[in-house]
């Protein structure tokens, strides 16, 4: 009986030295369009898969290896006789090996001018088909779709003169992952709904972690294509060691804040909580007013920056201990000074490519929460000055600063801060009060003339009470609340400006 392999491959990388130890193995080379001229110009001897079929290639290529001289030998199997005897009266030649991979549809998308047309064409109906149909087989076949597989499959051969059960079978199931990837990526292009019926989503793995929350807890980390460079999936990292899970949550979480601020901003995050928000002139003012915020907690934390890391920025990051910077760049002179230091991860963001995802996913116990991301800032807001006494100049400043800040904070959350900086922060109390009472705490003399945000509206007129104590001059909240009357006469009793947004920024 002829060995058979059929290559079709879009990918070519590492195609012919493969094909020639298959030929070496007295294989024939089965092969279509590219892959066959490929082959053929490279003295490869090449069957033509129309040669097979007896039917020519149609339609502009759409139609080629869709038919039973193909699928007949891909599923046909080897040892069962009636299959044989089909096989026989029809004369359809058992397929080894199948090594095919894809159409670039995920590549053709990604250009920022594919056209609806392009993108159509590119989408593989025969590839999968194949690959399909092997995999169905992989008792008798062997199925390659990653040309990293090549050097296992070849080892194999000239050891057994054939692969391992367990090696096609691992094989056919990265193929049935694969073309699963494929299709979730073309339903997703086509699909319209906010909500379709069956929610179909893939993640590529950038790489295993040492270990999860814990170290009795394994975990990896997955990288969402299409996506956004303004991600830790696609930071590049200059130094220090590898990411941990935690390293990973708490580096979103201060480029979720970091991205509120267009002027210089510093976020310092412990816990997925900023401990410390700082804008300035320059970066390094930033910085300042970010430690200054919480000299305590910042030990140990995630800092990011959304401008360049210059040198006296760095001699001051420094000086700490920190377990990540984020930021767009670094100078030479701050990458020397801060390699200094051997653990320290030096991270690098392409903020330019910011863009948001669409939907933000969460996982339950059996399932998936999806909700669009909370992208409302303070100018997106209709404010609403309901006390007696207007916000000044500053206090206004300072409120949009905690207003953009209060949205990142686990609820109920408190923020207390000036135009420049946070001051104290309350996060994930069960009530508001509390949150407050330890914001406020945290600000300490710094609370009076500053100004408070609040993720949700005030139940009752306690919150505005501890303010008023603290010396707090301007409040901003959702408002919504059947007693906000009472917060509001509470303001006015104390000549607190407070201002409502109508819209609250639960975070759980």
């Amino acid at each position: 009986m002829t060995k058979r392999a059929l290559i079709s491959v879009s990918n070519k990388d590492g195609i012919l030295e493969f094909a020639k130890e298959l030929v070496a193995l007295d294989y024939e080379i089965l092969s279509t369009g590219g892959t066959k001229k490929m082959l053929q110009d490279n003295n490869v001897p090449v069957t033509a898969v129309d040669e097979v079929t007896k039917f020519p290639e149609i339609l502009d290529g759409r139609v080629k290896t869709l038919n039973p001289m193909i699928h007949g030998g891909l599923l046909g199997k080897f040892d069962d006789p009636s299959h044989q005897a089909q096989m026989n009266e029809h004369g359809i030649e058992p397929i080894e090996i199948v090594c095919v991979n894809l159409y670039p549809f995920v590549e053709t998308i990604s250009k920022p001018d594919v056209t609806w047309d392009d993108a159509i064409e590119n989408i593989d109906i025969g590839g999968p088909t194949m690959l399909r149909s092997a995999a169905k087989n992989h008792q008798y076949v062997t199925v390659i779709v990653d040309s990293n597989d090549y050097a296992k499959v070849l080892e194999e051969l000239k050891a057994n003169g054939s692969t391992t059960i367990e090696t096609r079978k691992a094989l056919a199931a990265k193929v049935f992952r694969h073309t699963a990837a494929y299709d979730s990526y073309i339903s997703n292009y086509l699909t319209e709904e906010e909500f379709p019926e069956n929610l179909t989503m893939t993640y590529e793995l950038k790489q295993t972690l040492r270990y999860g929350e814990n170290p009795h807890q394994k975990a990896a980390f997955y990288q969402k294509r299409l996506s956004s460079d303004f991600s830790l999936a696609y930071a590049t990292q200059l130094h220090g060691k590898e990411l941990s899970y935690n390293n990973i949550q708490d580096g979103n979480a201060a480029l979720q804040i970091v991205k509120e601020f267009d002027k210089p901003a510093a976020v310092a995050v412990k816990h997925m909580n900023p401990c410390g928000v700082g804008t300035g002139a320059t970066i390094e003012e930033a910085f300042d007013k970010a430690y200054e915020a919480d000299p305590t907690s910042i030990f140990g934390g995630i800092i990011a920056l959304n401008r360049e890391v210059d040198a006296a920025t760095a001699e001051k990051l420094g000086g700490i201990f920190l377990e990540i910077i984020i930021a767009p760049s670094f100078t030479d002179e701050a990458l020397e000074i801060l390699t200094k230091k051997k653990n320290i991860r030096l991270l690098t963001i392409n903020f330019a490519q910011e863009k948001k995802d669409q939907f933000k996913v969460v996982s339950v116990e059996g399932g998936l929460l999806v909700q669009e991301e909370d992208t409302f800032g303070f100018a997106d807001a209709d404010i609403n000055v309901v006390t007696d006494r207007q916000p000044t100049e500053e206090e206004l400043e300072a409120l949009k600063l905690g207003w953009a800040v209060v949205k990142h904070v686990k609820s109920n959350a408190i923020v207390v801060n000036d135009a420049q900086m946070t001051l104290g922060v309350g996060a994930g109390q069960m009530n508001r009060v509390g949150a407050a009472k330890i914001a406020l705490e945290q600000a300490g003399e710094k609370a009076k003339g500053a100004v408070l945000a609040s993720d949700a509206f005030f139940p009752m007129s306690d919150t505005v009470e501890a303010a008023a104590a603290a010396g707090i001059t301007a409040i901003i909240q959702p408002g919504g609340s059947v007693k906000d009357q009472d917060s509001i006469d509470k303001a006015n009793e104390f000549g607190i400006a407070m201002v409502f947004t109508g819209v609250r920024h639960f975070k759980h």
